[in-house]
């Protein structure tokens, strides 16, 4: 029995209603697809802690607050993930990918455009009704 991973994604809204998303490295599961930032929940952290600290991390973004917006269970052929996904619109910093990866700024409508993994496509879902 696979552990399912527990995660943290963003969904990290601007003042001008644009999501942050970020680009997979090839070499990553599901590399080269569009994703909302995030990462692992350690044994200590909630949700929220984790993201604050991975969006930090990775994309030099500081979340003040955040609040869940939607949990999904999702199992790939090669793993099990349990998605947290919290969404801030209070959040300081420039936008950068630390780790290499590409970053953008896009409006909600355009978010269809972007190849997700599929674990993130009911979250884009409800991002276009919302």
């Amino acid at each position: 029995m696979m552990k399912r991973i527990h995660v943290a994604a963003g969904i990290i809204i601007n003042s001008e209603q644009q999501v942050l998303i970020s680009r997979r490295l090839d070499h990553q599961h599901q590399g080269g697809k569009w994703e909302f930032p995030g990462g692992k929940v350690e044994a200590n952290e909630t949700p929220e802690q984790a993201l604050i600290r991975e969006l930090q991390e990775e994309v030099n973004i500081q979340v003040s607050s955040a609040r869940l917006f939607d949990s999904i269970s999702f199992d790939y052929p090669d793993k099990q993930v349990l998605l947290d996904f919290m969404i801030s619109t209070d959040f300081s910093g420039e936008a950068q990918g630390l780790e290499g990866q590409e970053v953008r700024w896009v409006a909600k409508a355009d978010l269809p455009n972007y190849t997700f993994p599929d674990a993130n496509r009911p979250i884009v879902d409800k991002l276009l009704a919302d």
